[in-house]
């Protein structure tokens, strides 16, 4: 089994409270076992805390076909806390509103996306996101 990205008692980046191990952790460890994110909002935060963890064999796995691209280059940020503002599924729809912090080039910046998913296969999967129009 591959090492995980960080101590399994260690806080899980996504700002939920649990530790790595039984957050984000275990969907990172177990997506190629078919160990999937059961909501949208599970998903969001496994990703998140995938781009503070640079898991882009994780991202891309995640995304949906229609959308993801072919290859995932992350950008050189710190990423510093997620607010998750709102979350709901409906049948195989989802989406989750958030607003990520991060530090990228000695400057502090933020993004706020909606971010839409869809259900397919008993997966959650990433299609897109969009800034709100009161961003």
């Amino acid at each position: 089994m591959k090492t995980p990205p960080l101590a399994p008692h260690a806080a899980c980046p996504c700002g939920s409270g649990h530790t790595y191990a039984d957050c984000c952790g275990r969907w990172h460890a177990g997506h190629l076992q078919g160990q999937t994110a059961p909501t949208p909002e599970a998903l969001m935060r496994s990703r998140y805390s995938a781009y503070v963890l640079g898991l882009i064999d994780y991202l891309l796995a995640t995304w949906h076909p229609s959308t993801a691209p072919g290859e995932l280059a992350l950008q050189p940020v710190k990423w510093l806390g997620l607010e998750v503002r709102h979350a709901q599924a409906t049948g195989d729809a989802g989406v989750v509103e958030f607003v990520a912090r991060y530090r990228e080039g000695g400057k502090g910046a933020r993004m706020h996306e909606v971010s839409r998913f869809v259900r397919e296969g008993g997966r959650w999967l990433y299609i897109d996101g969009t800034a709100p129009e009161d961003s």
